[in-house]
């Protein structure tokens, strides 16, 4: 595992990338410093870029948030989200464990993320007991979002009326402008342990990663994967046959302050991504 600065080191080797976006390119609230530079350059030296992110609601809502941050569409090839995946899955019902949901929707997430489910044939409910399954995309906004026993009534009520749950964002946390906050996976590890039936889209899970193949039209041995979590971005590119670089300075900052803790760490997860960088700077 190489511990570079600066993604131009590593960039020669590949034709296409895969990049995180919460942790590597913004907080939430902001871009991180040099991201949008490094897309860009990224750009200019004909690399196609498809950011592939868990945000648990759809690809033109993360767009939209990005474009608010000054982050505009030409700064990269294209965008897949979790909660896009979610929507299609819900909408083609291929899969037997979704064709099997009935219509009756709780959702579990704050307002903003209901696109997710907008303009398909489901009927939103207000309590678990009237539904056929809940989508959970992470703590809504009448709850404390850094407190998971804020939450354990509602996964409690969804466990008694043993609702399947669709997990739109398998990440556990999220720095946010600089608070951890809890996202819709440790809603749903929480759930399992309450013994409910989730069924989670998104990284670290490989299929997400064949339609980002796909797009980026190339063999995935061209492909460098970037991302900041060891649980979902590292482990889901090496589940999916693809180099990783860790971005150090996400929601492992704390954990992985230097290149030996760093190695420690990858170590102790059993993962070994190529190359590390403080953050993706060009």
């Amino acid at each position: 595992m190489q511990h570079l600065t600066h993604l131009r080191d590593l960039a020669p080797r590949y034709g296409g990338f895969i990049i995180d976006l919460w942790g590597v390119v913004h907080d939430g609230v902001r871009p991180y410093p040099g991201a949008v530079a490094c897309l860009q350059a990224l750009r200019d030296a004909g690399k196609p870029v498809v950011l592939l992110s868990n945000a648990p609601r759809r690809a033109e809502a993360a767009q939209a948030s990005m474009r608010a941050m000054g982050i505009t569409d030409d700064r990269y090839t294209d965008l897949l989200t979790s909660g896009e995946a979610v929507h299609l899955a819900l909408r083609d019902r291929i899969d037997p464990w979704f064709a099997a949901l009935g219509r009756r929707i709780f959702h579990l997430g704050p307002p903003r993320d209901r696109n997710v489910f907008a303009g398909l044939d489901l009927q939103p409910v207000a309590h678990p007991r009237d539904a056929d399954f809940v989508l959970n995309t992470g703590p809504d906004d009448e709850a404390d979002p850094t407190d998971l026993a804020a939450f354990e009534a509602v996964l409690r009520d969804c466990a008694r009326a043993g609702l399947p749950m669709i997990c739109a964002n398998p990440d556990l946390d999220v720095i946010r402008g600089g608070v951890r906050v809890l996202c819709a996976g440790a809603l749903a590890l929480r759930y399992q342990q309450l013994g409910g039936d989730v069924r989670s889209l998104g990284k670290p899970d490989p299929a997400i990663y064949q339609p980002v193949v796909a797009r980026l039209g190339m063999a995935r041995a061209d492909i460098l994967a970037i991302g900041d979590s060891l649980r979902t971005d590292m482990a889901g590119a090496t589940a999916a046959g693809i180099d990783a670089c860790w971005i150090l300075g996400g929601i492992h900052a704390d954990e992985a302050a230097n290149p030996t803790a760093a190695a420690r760490l990858a170590q102790a997860a059993g993962l070994r991504p190529v190359a590390t960088l403080p953050a993706l700077i060009w």
